[in-house]
């Protein structure tokens, strides 16, 4: 979100110089500086055994499967919206929740907060939001994501924390 008007007074913002940050958006009523808010989501590659769980949306990507996916509410932890997102889309209920790092989406100026999550219970019972939800081989998942170039990258984090923990288990 970029301001251009004062959310507390509604007078029209001013730029002002921020050191490192370079020109804000200020407000000189307030004095205030507004910086630029990205819209906060969360991905989630949710695991079960070998597979992961994709879904088919036509209105994120026409020809690609893709991840769990969905924005923070205000009021709640990304690691809630993690939990909520899965259960409305898939049905399922996850565990074991773990960070995986983040992507900016420039197109949509969005933050999107990686994640990987462990099945825990459920049947797949889809939204009204989804298409198709199914369990796919975690080694050809990417082959099935052709246009969406975040979740590739997600798999290929998830791939990575699931060796790295099974390291340790050995």
């Amino acid at each position: 979100m970029k301001f251009k008007y004062c959310p507390k007074c509604g007078e029209k913002l001013k730029e002002k110089f921020s050191w490192d940050e370079g020109m804000v958006p200020y407000c000189e009523i307030d004095n205030i500086m507004y910086f630029d808010i990205p819209k906060p989501c969360v991905i989630v590659a949710v695991i079960k055994d070998k597979s992961i769980l994709l879904l088919k949306q036509s209105y994120i990507f026409k020809n690609s499967k893709v991840l769990v996916s969905g924005y923070v509410n205000s009021g709640e932890t990304v690691e809630e919206t993690v939990y909520r997102e899965v259960i409305e889309e898939t049905g399922i209920h996850v565990k074991d929740i773990a960070y995986l790092g983040s992507e900016y989406f420039k197109e949509k100026d969005i933050i999107m907060l990686t994640f990987i999550a462990y099945y825990e219970s459920g049947n797949i019972s889809k939204s009204n939001e989804v298409e198709w939800a199914g369990w796919e081989n975690i080694d050809v998942a990417i082959d099935q994501m052709k246009e969406d170039e975040i979740g590739k990258r997600v798999v290929k984090k998830a791939i990575d924390f699931i060796n790295c923990k099974n390291k340790f288990k050995e």
